[in-house]
């Protein structure tokens, strides 16, 4: 497990969405993305999905844990360490929301909120060390969206041991491009929230899905019931959409473009 938790540590580890309907939001992933949905049968884990290509693990769907909490996809960052972690994020000016717990044997996660207002989950595995298999029809990339990005870059990077490297968005009028790199290899992404998006829009993190190809998988999404946020266009990257699924949760498809 020594070696499990040091090859997660300060990377994007899982992904899981608070539902009001797991059965329906469990349905809309398969559709989309062939994912196959096991619900848990032991009562601890009040009813929570884990979605599988194969035998690999790819996301969480789990009923949210109070009504007034939003319907939207949460990324979990590896830690090896979630005591240490959470002092961290407070020196960096981080709020620490939900402390430490056990889930189970499964693992051990807290959840946090950056200086800009965005929450982001910790995970430290026991017995399931996150997703097994990333890019296809799963989980491929993770961004900032934040207000106030000048608050939130140093905070990852003291938190973390993220590096930013910025660089123009490649559209007219968006702004700056950040990604966060580890090692030199890029990780994340942040940026300015897009000052369209309404005032009441708090800061948050979203989840990508790698597609084949973005323009069909955004039609059949929409058929499937999701709704357009941003229809399907180029970056210097490759080509990306965004939508909101049935139950109203913000994700992203991606192609990245080969290099």
């Amino acid at each position: 497990m020594a070696g499990t938790t040091t090859a997660i540590a300060n990377k994007p580890a899982w992904i899981d969405l608070a539902s009001p309907d797991v059965a329906a939001s469990g349905e809309f992933y398969s559709k989309l993305l062939g994912w196959r949905i096991d619900v848990s049968d032991d009562p601890q884990y009040g009813g929570y999905a884990v979605a599988k290509l194969g035998d690999d693990d790819v996301a969480g769907i789990g009923p949210k844990q109070m009504p007034e909490a939003p319907t939207a996809w949460s990324i979990y960052i590896g830690s090896h360490d979630l005591g240490d972690l959470a002092t961290r994020v407070q020196a960096a000016g981080g709020t620490v929301v939900v402390p430490a717990f056990d889930v189970g044997d499964q693992g051990r996660m807290a959840v946090f909120q950056d200086p800009a207002g965005a929450f982001i989950s910790a995970w430290q595995p026991m017995s399931m060390s996150g997703f097994t298999v990333e890019g296809r029809n799963a989980y491929t990339w993770a961004e900032l969206n934040a207000r106030g990005i000048e608050k939130a870059v140093p905070f990852y990077g003291s938190v973390f041991g993220w590096s930013p490297k910025t660089s123009p968005a490649g559209r007219e009028g968006a702004p700056p491009y950040t990604e966060f790199q580890l090692g030199g290899v890029s990780i994340a992404g942040a940026m300015e929230m897009n000052p369209m998006v309404p005032a009441e829009v708090p800061s948050y993190w979203m989840a990508y899905f790698g597609v084949d190809d973005v323009d069909d998988a955004f039609r059949r999404a929409v058929e499937l019931g999701g709704q357009e946020m941003l229809a399907p266009e180029d970056f210097p990257g490759g080509r990306f959409a965004i939508l909101s699924d049935p139950q109203g949760a913000a994700f992203g498809l991606l192609k990245l473009r080969e290099r």
